[in-house]
Order: C-alpha cells, then sequence, then structure tokens
C-alpha cells in the first residue's frame, strides 16, 4: 500500500497571525506572557499538547480563532507580546555588542546529544539536556553568538509508567515533528540539506538537518529517519541513547561528524567548537580531515588548529560513567578516518586510551587530548576531574591538571514561577521580566530584602497549592491507568496539605543518588512525617535509565511505603513520568530541596539552583554546586566533607544527620509561625537564599565565564594558527620538543644556605640545564616553590620563571632572585617546560622535565 501525504496549517487571522511565528520560535518557553496567549486560546488543548503550541494551533475550531481575532483584549496582548519578541529579537544593546573583545567574528558551535528546551520539543533526558537548553537560551540572552548542534529523535526519550507494584515500564512514542517547533534546513534553491556520514570504509548514511529557532539563536539536529537509509540505519536516530553500543557509536560519529559536515552544507565556519560530554568528540576527527583537506596541512599541523580551537567540558565524576567502546568497534569505525589523516591504526587508537595498555577506547580522553580548553562543572568537580584523568599528565601534580572548573548554572526565566517572577518585577526590576534584566548583575538581587514578607509567603503559598493540585491530578490519572477502583481514586483529594511543611526530591534514580537515604530509619521517619505539632510531608520523582535495574527497586520500595504503609501514605507521594514541567512544578512549590547523593559523585546538579530563584531552601550533601555553597546560614548541609570506612557507616551517618536537621533545625524554624501565619525567621532564610545564590548559579554568568575563559581565547589561537603558515611552526616546534626530550635536563646549583633567612632576604637561585638541540625560546625553567607533602612531592604554592644568565660549557646557567612569602621551612623543585606564545596551553601534548 502506497501512502501520501499533506500537511494542513491553521487559518490564522491576519490580526493575530503573529502566534504562528511565536508558536515556531521557543521564546515562548521563558516568556510567561507568551504561555499566557496560548494557554487562554484553550487550557485543555495547552495541557494536552504537552505545552506545545504548534501542535495545539493545528487543533484549535477555525471558529474559536476567527472568535479571538474579534476580541479586543486579546487582539491587544497579541501585540504587546509580538512587541517584546521584535524588541528582544532585533536588541542592538546585547551583553555581547557591549562587552566583545575576541578577534574577528566568533562563532561557537555547541554539541550536544541532548537539549532540554521545552517539554514540546522531547530531545532530552535528564540534567545534561537541562544544563544544555540552558546554555543556548542564554547565549540568545546574551547576543553571543553560539549555535547548538545535536540529533533529531523520532521517539525522544523513554515516558515513564508504573505498575501496581511500582515496577517501571517504559514507552517511546513517536514524536509528531510536523506539529512541533521545527523546520527542515534548506539551501538556496529551496532544497533540503541531506549531507552523507562514512560509517566505516563500506557504508554512508545520509542525514538531513532541522532547525529549531530559540530566540537569537539556533539548535541545529541531524535525523537518518530518511527513505533513502536503510531500516538500521534509520534507527540510529530513534531514540536518545538508544539500541546497544554498536547503534551507540554509530549515533556519536553522525553527531560529531554528520554535525561539521552539517555546518559545511549550510555554509557556517564556526571558530570555536565546544564539545558537551564526550558523546560528540568525533568532530574533532572530521575538523582535522577537513583542515588537512582544505589547506593542504598534514595531521600535525592540522592537530595544532582543531586543538587550540576546541572546548570539552565532562560532566561525569567516575571513569565507568564516561563513554567507553571496544577498540575493535572504533576499527570497524573509524580506521577509515585515520587512513584520511594519514596516520596509523595504532596511533589513532593511542588518542582514545588513557594509558597505553588500556583495554577501551574512551571518548573522554580523545576529547581531552584533543582540545586545548577543559573544564568540569563545579570547583569540587574540577578537583575529581583532575584526579581522574591524571594519567594523561604523568609527572604533573595533579593540582596543575589542565582541567579548569566551570560551575553549571540555571536560565533563570525558564525556571522561576511568573509569580514570584512578578514579585522580582515589582521590586527588583523596576517592571521589567526577567529575560529583560541580567540575573547575574549582583546588585539586582540586594533589593531581594525589600519584598514584604506577606507578599513573598503568600506567592509561595500560592506556589504550593499548585503543587499540591498538579499531584493530586497526576496521582489520580495514574491510579485509573492502573485499575485502582473509583473510591481508591477519590482519595487521591487527601494527598498532602497546603499548611505541611513540604519537601521534594526529583532527579534521575541514579543509586548513587540515594534516593532511599530518607528511609533508612522507618520509625525515625514516620516521628518526623506524623508529628503532631510539626509534620513534614515529601514529594518525590523521577525515572530510571531503562537498564538500571537497581534504581528502578528505588522506585519501587519508595512507591510501595507511599501506597502500602499507613504511616506514610498521602503524606509521601512518589509522581510518574518527571519531565520538565513536573519539574517547574516541583521546584516552583516546594518549601525546601534535597539533595543527597554520594560525595563527590554529584558533578554539579542545577535542581535546587532552580528552588532556589522560586524561594525553596537547600537541604544538601556538600556535593556539586552546593559544596560551593554551604555550610553556611540560608540553608543546611547533611554531614560534611568526611571520608567513612566503609558504606554503610556513610549512609548511617548521613541519614542520622538528616533526621537530625529536620527534626531540631528545619521544622522548628518552619513552623515559628506568627500570628500572621508565618515564620519570619523562615522569610529571612528565604531573602538571603536568594540573594546569595540568584545572581551566581544561573547560566548567565556560567556562558560569560565561559567565553571570558574559554571561547576569547580559542577563536583568537584557531584564528592566529590559522594565518601564515603559524600551525606548521608551532607542528615543527612540537616536533622538535619530542625529538629532543629525551636530552633536557635540569640541575640545582644553587650556593648552600648556610646562615639563617629573614623575610625580606633575597634567596638567589641557579640550575644548570642541557638543552641538546633545543635553544632557550624552546622552554622555560621553573622554580617551583611550595612545601614537600606527606607523599613526598611539593604542594604548590608558585612557580618562578627563571631567565638565562650565561653558559657554562654545553649547557646554559639559569637564575632567579626572590624574597620568601613566608616563614618557616621552604621547599623547592626545578622543572622544565616547553614554551611558545603560539599555542594556549604548554601542557597538552604532555612533556615535562624535574630535576633528577
Amino acid at each position: 500500500m502506497k501512502i501520501h501525504s499533506f500537511t494542513v496549517q491553521p487559518n490564522l487571522p491576519d490580526n493575530i497571525k503573529f502566534l504562528e511565528e511565536l508558536a515556531s520560535d521557543m521564546w515562548f518557553t521563558w516568556n510567561w506572557p507568551a504561555i499566557l496567549l496560548f494557554m487562554q486560546i484553550d487550557p485543555k488543548l495547552w495541557t494536552d499538547s504537552r505545552r506545545n503550541p504548534k501542535w495545539m494551533l493545528g487543533c484549535v475550531p477555525q471558529k474559536r480563532l476567527e472568535e479571538l481575532s474579534r476580541d479586543e483584549a486579546f487582539v491587544q496582548q497579541v501585540n504587546k507580546v509580538k512587541e517584546a519578541y521584535y524588541n528582544y529579537k532585533n536588541n542592538p544593546h546585547t551583553w555581547y555588542k557591549e562587552h566583545k573583545r575576541e578577534q574577528g567574528d566568533m562563532l561557537t558551535a555547541y554539541f550536544s546529544m541532548e537539549y532540554g528546551i521545552g517539554e514540546g520539543l522531547p530531545i532530552y533526558s535528564g540534567g545534561l539536556g537541562m544544563l544544555a537548553g540552558d546554555h543556548i537560551k542564554s547565549a540568545s540572552d546574551l547576543g553571543m553568538p553560539i549555535i547548538g548542534v545535536g540529533l533529531f529523535y523520532k521517539k525522544g526519550y523513554v515516558q515513564q509508567l508504573l505498575n501496581r507494584e511500582g515496577w517501571q515500564n517504559e514507552e517511546y512514542p513517536d514524536n509528531d515533528w510536523a506539529h512541533m517547533a521545527v523546520e527542515h534546513v534548506c539551501d538556496k534553491d529551496g532544497k533540503e540539506i541531506i549531507v552523507e556520514v562514512p560509517l566505516g570504509a563500506n557504508e554512508s548514511v545520509k542525514a538531513c538537518v532541522w532547525r529549531v529557532n530559540v530566540g537569537r539563536t539556533d539548535l541545529y539536529l541531524l535525523d537518518t529517519n530518511l527513505q533513502e537509509n536503510t531500516p538500521a540505519q534509520r534507527l540510529i536516530t530513534e531514540k536518545l541513547y538508544g539500541g546497544d553500543r554498536e547503534n551507540r557509536i554509530r549515533q556519536e560519529i553522525v553527531l560529531g561528524i554528520g554535525g561539521v559536515k552539517a555546518l559545511n552544507a549550510m555554509g557556517m565556519h564556526p571558530t570555536v567548537y565546544h564539545i558537551n560530554e564526550g558523546h560528540s568528540a568525533f568532530l574533532l576527527i572530521q575538523r582535522m580531515i577537513d583542515i588537512m583537506r582544505e589547506r593542504n596541512m598534514d595531521f600535525a599541523q592540522a592537530r595544532e588548529i582543531v586543538w587550540a580551537s576546541s572546548v570539552f567540558t565532562t560532566h561525569t565524576p567516575v571513569i565507568a560513567g564516561n563513554e567507553h567502546f571496544d577498540p575493535v568497534l572504533v576499527r570497524k569505525y573509524m580506521q577509515y578516518y585515520a587512513e584520511q589523516m594519514g596516520i596509523g591504526w595504532e596511533e589513532f587508537l593511542a588518542l582514545g586510551k588513557e594509558k597505553a595498555d588500556s583495554a577501551t577506547f574512551c571518548m573522554t580522553v580523545l576529547a581531552l587530548r584533543l582540545t586545548a580548553y577543559a573544564n568540569g562543572v563545579a570547583k569540587l568537580h574540577g578537583v575529581v576531574s583532575r584526579e581522574m584523568w591524571r594519567n594523561l599528565w604523568p609527572s604533573l601534580p595533579v593540582d596543575e591538571v589542565p582541567i579548569d572548573s566551570i560551575t553549571n548554572g540555571i536560565h533563570s526565566s525558564s525556571w522561576v514561577s511568573h509569580e514570584i517572577n512578578d514579585l522580582y518585577r515589582k521590586y527588583l526590576y523596576n517592571g521589567n521580566q526577567l529575560d529583560e534584566v541580567d540575573p547575574s548583575e549582583t546588585a539586582l538581587w540586594d533589593k531581594v530584602k525589600d519584598i514584604p514578607d506577606e507578599e513573598l509567603w503568600a506567592v509561595h503559598g500560592q506556589r504550593k497549592t499548585k503543587l499540591i493540585n498538579m499531584a493530586r491530578s497526576r496521582l489520580k490519572a495514574q491510579l485509573k491507568r492502573q485499575g485502582f477502583d473509583v473510591m481508591t481514586v477519590n482519595k487521591t483529594s487527601r494527598v498532602l496539605k497546603p499548611d505541611v511543611l513540604t519537601i521534594g526530591f526529583a532527579r534521575r534514580f541514579a543509586t548513587y543518588k540515594r534516593a532511599t537515604l530518607l528511609f533508612k530509619d522507618l520509625d525515625r521517619l514516620d516521628k518526623i512525617v506524623n508529628h503532631p505539632l510539626r509534620p513534614v510531608q515529601f514529594v518525590f520523582a523521577g525515572k530510571a535509565h531503562p537498564a538500571d535495574t537497581a534504581g528502578k527497586e528505588f522506585i519501587k520500595t519508595i512507591y510501595n511505603l507511599t501506597q502500602n504503609d499507613p504511616r506514610f501514605k498521602n503524606k509521601i507521594i512518589f509522581i510518574e513520568d518527571y519531565n520538565m514541567n513536573i519539574a517547574r512544578y516541583m521546584v516552583q512549590g516546594v518549601d525546601v530541596w534535597l539533595n543527597n547523593p554520594i560525595r563527590p559523585m554529584e558533578a554539579s546538579g542545577t535542581s535546587g539552583m532552580k528552588a532556589a530563584v522560586n524561594g525553596a531552601l537547600m537541604l544538601s550533601i556538600l556535593d556539586g554546586w552546593w559544596d560551593e555553597v554551604g555550610p553556611c546560614d540560608f540553608g543546611w548541609s547533611i554531614g560534611g566533607a568526611e571520608k567513612y570506612a566503609s558504606d554503610a557507616e556513610r549512609d548511617a551517618v548521613e541519614a542520622e544527620s538528616l533526621y537530625n536537621l529536620l527534626e531540631q533545625e528545619i521544622a522548628p524554624t518552619y513552623y515559628a509561625k506568627n500570628d500572621k501565619g508565618f515564620s519570619s525567621g523562615w522569610l529571612a532564610l528565604m531573602k538571603k537564599s536568594i540573594h546569595q545564590i540568584a545572581p551566581v548559579f544561573n547560566t548567565n554568568r556560567m556562558v560569560k565565564e565561559y567565553y571570558e575563559k574559554f571561547y576569547v581565547g580559542a577563536n583568537n589561537f584557531g584564528q592566529l594558527l590559522s594565518q601564515d603558515n603559524h600551525a606548521a611552526q608551532v607542528a615543527a616546534w612540537r616536533k622538535k620538543i619530542a625529538d629532543n626530550w629525551f636530552r633536557v635536563s635540569v640541575t640545582d646549583i644553587t650556593t648552600a644556605f648556610d646562615k639563617a633567612i629573614l623575610m625580606g632576604d633575597k634567596v638567589h637561585f641557579r640550575a644548570r640545564v642541557f638543552l641538546g638541540a633545543l635553544s632557550p625560546e624552546d622552554i622555560q625553567v621553573e622554580l617551583y616553590l611550595g612545601t614537600r607533602g606527606a607523599l613526598g612531592g611539593i604542594q604548590k604554592e608558585d612557580a618562578v620563571d627563571m631567565h638565562v644568565a650565561g653558559n657554562d660549557g654545553d649547557a646554559y646557567i639559569y637564575e632567579v632572585e626572590i624574597s620568601p612569602f613566608n616563614s618557616g621551612r621552604q621547599d623547592y623543585a626545578l622543572r622544565i617546560l616547553p614554551a611558545c606564545d603560539k599555542v594556549p596551553n604548554v601542557l597538552t601534548p604532555f612533556f615535562i622535565r624535574w630535576e633528577e
């Protein structure tokens, strides 16, 4: 049977036709007046559409559209939103335009496997996608020239369905792309752009490109679900993180290599490439191949350009959580590319192996070896990452491993409730919307103290009521689907109470996040939940990975307690099918946000930031971003940074800490209510939390930091190495270093200290340095100062450049004179590093020589 298709579009009257344009730009997702327009058209359709206005408009009867066109108030609101939209799109005074400082015209291509832009675009699964979506939105707000690149999933990520026993089942409903805010990318002749991506030497797959408008920027998505592809090839982009290991590597080839090809086909030439987690690291390979072909360079020269202009963000604090592939599988698909680069297979394989004898090819290692700029996503995660990957820089002190940290944030406008945002407009923004101000401006939040307690508490109460109503509605639908009787279904109206301290826990149900820690001692929890004067209620939500049986067991445990234990029924609930909309209700409605992962396995975490901007208080392990905040006097930290003898000891101690905080500090403070019905102490904590957290933990600050720390340098060095034979010069310098490094040595010839050195005295240090065929211009000699550690190394306090003072035969004499900066014993060592002003980081690829 041959099936033909055609599309019917809604016929909007001219005076409200702007709604079509608005529905096609994800800008609406962080603008309440725009959202309100769609809700006014048909509230039920808006909910049924999963907040997808393009789908909704296609379902609105023509009669209703005509009726709205005659509604003067509605038309006036449409025009008001239209004016705000065009003012936003055409604003000539963006942060970027007023702070631009890189050379030439920067364009950053941001690659990620998933993006959480809005519920109506389900191409996300969890925190990585939320972060990527918020990154793109803040780039839009700041006017930063960033484009996103990802994959276009036929089914998106899993929908969670719990059975009557609480076991998670999964469904993958097809996405209706004809009614989503996406459009095919076409060439100047109107023909769809399709790129061909080799999957090894004997197979290639075709991918078309879709564009998603996200305010001032764009997101491009590759799709292999084309009739000209084989059934197996069409499955590559069927599901996010879908299929076996072979399909996963095929996905990552399409994302990385296909993404670069798609940008080339669209005539885009980014000056910076940002790899968000290792999934897209193969893009570095295609970039080198393109540069070699277009500029007649060899691998070493192309590598210098790619390395200098690439940024890598790692999100995973455990080795096993990073993407690893069997070398046999990698060879099947990537030997073709190694041959194009003119390098042998073993040399290619070494790019992704942590050590020579490593059993797997790791995408994170590939990214770290081929990018000059790398970071973890919180300060603690930066420390963890430097320790994790120190083998790539052997003999370098771990604190100098070149993995920086830029702490994640949230796109504040996407997560703040419109009710509390109205308060912010009134008291902080001088009537502006949050997207019209910069939430990273600290002074903006100084006025939080001016919000009257009564108003802040009233707004918070409204959001808690909405959370409770949402929970009851979803539980009712869930119980109906599960086949419970009418009486049981109707009892959902008793779930939760608006005047009870409410604590939220929502995230991916990975076991390290310890969703069940709260249930360590059920008798103790009973006393907390059912306290006669200070009761506490809990709202849980989250999905386990389809293959994570242990995570599913956690969900089942919690669900059964909520359903079958009379002590907790209606007071602790689990909401199924966690998504962006449920997340928004929860962070906007709870009193306290609970986070209790195993330290330091939470790389960053952002849900608590979303809760904080809405006035919720944090109750968290000192991990991820909270490690940079707590302990503090406006939230609570569970335990500290202690190390434990066993997992059981850790869980017991931290569960005890959690119970004590709830009983002795949190509940008493919340319930210390005055004659106005609220706790002044609690409101003071809310205001201080907002004041301290909101201006720092947002993606405006984060994207600015990426720009200042990474993008400017990557852009400038990439352009430098692309001009005047600089890449060839650097490659030749690099080879010279590699060929002669075995001859390099340094010896301390400082005169023995025969008397006490007083503070303020000058100390003269001297070194004899052999360089072989190298010259002093090729290297730098450093006096490495610090204190000898327990393991024999030096805890660095400073590294001072020494200068050439003369020759001693074949050796150079280096000297430096300094005044000690501390009293007591001082330790030092001497070392030699390469030196070149044309590279952003001399530690990759790595050479170092210490005095022996």
